[in-house]
């Protein structure tokens, strides 16, 4: 069993000795020297708190995977995202598709099991501290099962390499009660095609035909990771936009997806549609989901020979900041210039 880091401040207490109070019998002549009175004053107050630690959330992580626990603070403000990164940073073995690990917060007092959204920040996570230090895992990402009698014998039939072969099929022909069927049955889609790299839900971001958003939607109700990520790094978010499938972008905005998911080069959606030619509908759905469309790490939308007016202008008029730097400190204008764009 892992053991509760001790911690690492210790309170020192501020009371001083107490002595009996009584005579005195030195053995020296006439009456004692009583000295001024003493009086027993208002108790000390408490040291101020400090603000350094209520500026850090402490948490104890498991991963289960290495056999590790470590305990970590991490800044309530920042992103589940930021939070896994730092992890990932403090370990000392490496982990196989670390991209698709996330923080896990195991079921406890009638709260049901969850990944963490990567993209909220840690406060939206309360700390109790009633058994100790908070705990969370670090797991690979995969369907978190609501039912409790499971059939271990029948989910292994389905996640044989056939099963989930004829899975992806179904998906990409949009078979919609075939999928069902199968999410039904405790079929986990969280998985990467053997040959292409691609999961379930991204192969879905980019088919266009029957049941389109339908698929996409019992893919999600059944347990897809809306984050999680083909062998590449892309969400099923930058599958959408690069291949333009704007109902299939707006169905997984709906369904809670976000513009500003990662990929392993640590692009956003809105930055790949910049790339792909900024339609404007493409555009509009990610500015107006709370696209951080002046972070860094969308990096700046001046894209050589791809951005077109219409990009720059609704980029802009949703907040976009037209002076934000690259990594190499160039603004939209230097690459404007730098191309003659």
């Amino acid at each position: 069993m892992p053991r509760t880091p001790a911690s690492s401040e210790e309170e020192e207490g501020g009371r001083g000795s107490e002595y009996p109070e009584g005579d005195s019998d030195s053995g020296s002549e006439g009456p004692p020297n009583p000295g001024p009175p003493r009086t027993r004053g208002p108790p000390r107050p408490p040291p101020a708190p400090d603000d350094a630690h209520f500026s850090r959330m402490v948490f104890r992580i498991g991963i289960p995977d290495l056999h590790q626990t470590k305990c970590l603070r991490f800044d309530p403000g920042a992103a589940v995202w930021a939070a896994k990164q730092q992890l990932l940073c403090a370990l000392t073995e490496g982990l196989h598709d670390g991209l698709n690990y996330g923080l896990f917060q195991p079921a406890a007092a009638g709260r049901d099991a969850k990944f963490l959204d990567e993209e909220r920040p840690l406060r939206d996570y309360p700390q109790s501290f009633d058994q100790g230090v908070p705990y969370l895992e670090f797991r690979y990402k995969t369907r978190v099962y609501k039912q409790t009698n499971l059939d271990e014998k029948q989910l292994a039939k389905l996640h044989t390499k056939t099963g989930l072969r004829k899975f992806l099929d179904y998906v990409q022909h949009g078979s919609a009660e075939k999928v069902a069927r199968l999410l039904d049955r405790g079929l986990d889609p969280n998985y990467h095609d053997s040959d292409s790299g691609e999961t379930p839900l991204t192969l879905a971001a980019q088919r266009e035909g029957p049941a389109e958003v339908e698929i996409i939607r019992l893919l999600c109700l059944g347990g897809a990771h809306l984050d999680f990520r083909a062998r590449d790094g892309a969400t099923a978010l930058h599958r959408a936009v690069c291949t333009r499938r704007y109902p299939a972008l707006l169905a997984l905005l709906d369904l809670g997806g976000s513009p500003n998911y990662k990929d392993r080069r640590g692009l956003t959606p809105l930055y790949h549609t910049a790339m792909v030619g900024g339609r404007p509908p493409l555009l509009r759905a990610c500015c107006s989901t709370t696209a951080r469309t002046s972070a860094p790490s969308t990096r700046t939308a001046g894209v050589p020979g791809t951005v077109t007016l219409s990009t720059w202008s609704i980029c802009c008029s949703t907040g976009a900041e037209a002076a934000a730097q690259n990594a190499s400190g160039n603004t939209a204008l230097h690459i404007c210039a730098l191309y003659n764009k």
